[in-house]
This record gives structure tokens, sequence and C-alpha cells, in this order.
């Protein structure tokens, strides 16, 4: 009887020992979802308000009501119309061209970058790479007097190069670092067996390293290109009514009345500009994906 008893104990302590533990899992997944809803609730939600803002009539720009309401297309159209001044079309335009021009001019160089120090031994290479990464922490608002000095006195105040040139050094940090560290995940033995097959170390290079790092590549030049639209600083310094991108136009929005502010105009603005990377992402969110993940594993 004694065994029996403690058999019998002994289970029913498993059986409360297994349902304390199903009890913690559960509350565990549920802190998970809660936690997981409240961040994404509080980053979405200005863009969330920002959507309804721009599909709402001028005449209720107030409106606290959380849902759409007096549905209206007309601040798209104010967006791009130019008689108060606003060259939003333009602005695309620029954003577009130098966000391409940083984006490729950085992945030029980063690639090259980026292979010789993950690959080549020479003297100083780590300190070469703690140079770069320091360049990407230094703050952006202690260069906006030199290069206002700078490209004031060499005449390309209101240039696209003004811009270029200053998004190329913020972007190409990022871009060299995070190449670096797939270039030196990826196994050496892939290009020596392409130069055992007669292959040079630039045809090794251009046939078998620069396909297999598509994906670390690819993801770099999103991020390139959605940092360089993205910025705001120097564009507003160094930019005029002919070059200055999107971020500086919307910021400059005029409206119908003096000292007037179009906020739907300025929210469908915001909206335009932001569904372009918003399809980016999700169009090609495995290949980032798989970017950011590729160097992890030999």
């Amino acid at each position: 009887m004694t065994t029996t008893a403690d058999a019998t104990a002994l289970r029913a302590q498993q059986d409360k020992g297994r349902k304390t533990a199903q009890n913690r899992e559960k509350w565990a997944s549920v802190r998970t979802y809660v936690s997981a809803a409240v961040i994404l609730v509080w980053c979405l939600a200005p863009a969330y308000w920002m959507v309804v803002t721009a599909f709402r009539d001028v005449d209720f720009t107030y409106d606290t009501s959380p849902w759409p309401t007096h549905v209206t297309m007309d601040n798209f159209i104010t967006a791009f119309d130019t008689s108060f001044g606003n060259r939003f079309g333009q602005a695309l335009l620029n954003s577009i061209f130098i966000g391409v021009t940083v984006t490729v001019i950085s992945l030029v160089i980063g690639v090259f970058a980026a292979y010789a120090l993950a690959r080549l031994n020479f003297r100083f290479k780590y300190l070469v790479l703690g140079f770069i990464l320091g360049a990407s922490m230094f703050p952006g608002v202690a260069l906006i007097t030199p290069l206002f000095q700078l490209f004031t006195n060499i005449g390309w105040m209101g240039t696209y190069q003004a811009l270029i040139i200053p998004n190329i050094s913020f972007v190409l940090p990022l871009t060299v670092y995070t190449l670096t560290s797939f270039f030196r995940e990826m196994p050496w033995e892939l290009e020596e067996s392409a130069r055992v097959d007669g292959c040079t170390q630039g045809q090794a290079f251009r046939k078998v390293i620069m396909p297999l790092a598509a994906p670390a590549i690819f993801t770099t030049a999103i991020l390139a290109f959605i940092s360089s639209w993205n910025e705001f600083l120097i564009a507003s310094q160094l930019s005029n009514e002919a070059t200055k991108p999107v971020t500086v136009a919307i910021a400059s929005f005029a409206g119908a009345q003096p000292n007037q502010i179009p906020y739907t105009a300025i929210m469908a603005a915001g909206t335009i500009v932001t569904i372009p990377l918003v399809i980016l992402v999700l169009v090609f969110q495995r290949k980032i994906v798989a970017g950011l993940t590729a160097g992890a594993v030999k």
C-alpha cells in the first residue's frame, strides 16, 4: 500500500509540475504576443494616422476620428500642384536620381573595399576598418558648416554633387561593414577551387564570389537607397529649388494662405514618399532576410 501511495503521489506531483510548465509556456506566449502587439501599434500608429489624414477632406483636417472620414483624393492632387510654389514632382525625381547614384557608387566602391578587407592581409587592415566605422559615427550636424563653406567656395551650392558626395560618405561605411562581414564568412575553398580550374583572381571574383554575394549586395543596396532617400539634414542646407529632394520639399510645403500649413497635402506627400519603400521591402523581404543572414553560416 505504501508503494502504491508513493507512486500515486509521485504521479500527482509530476502532473502538477507538467501543468505548471504548461501554464508558464502559455503565459510566456501571451506576454510575447502582447509585447509584439504593443510594439506594432507604437510603430505603425503614426503611419496609419498619416494615411488617414492624407485621404481626409481639408475642411476636416483636425477631425479626431480614428477611422477614415470625409474621404477625398484632392490632397494628392494638391501635393503635385505647383501653383503654390511646391515642386513635389521634381523633388521626387531628384530623390530617385540622388538615391540611385549614391547606391551605385557606394556599392561599386564598397564591394571592392569589403573584399580587400575580408580577403587580403596587409598592414593596418583593422585600423582602416576602424576608421571606416568611425566615420559612420561622426555626427552629420557637425559637417554642415564646413560643407557649406567648401561647396560655396568651389561653386557647388545647390548642385547634385553637393548632395551626392556627402550621402556617399554616410552610406559607404554601412556598405563596407555589411559586405566585409559577409565576405569574411565565405569559405576560401570556393575561390581556391576556381583558381585551380584555371580562373584568374579577377575571374574567380567575378564568376564565383559575386554570384554568391548577390543576396548580401542586394540587401546592402536596399539599405543604402533607403538611407539616402530619408536624408534631410544635409540636403536642407545644401540644396536649392531645383535640386532639393522630397524630404526637404515636404518640409517646405506652402498653403493657399500665408502662414498656413497644408497638413493634409503634407500627409498625402508623405504617403506617396513612403509607399515605394514599403513596396520595395514587401516585394524583396525574402532577399533582404537572406542577405542579412547569409554570412551567419558557412
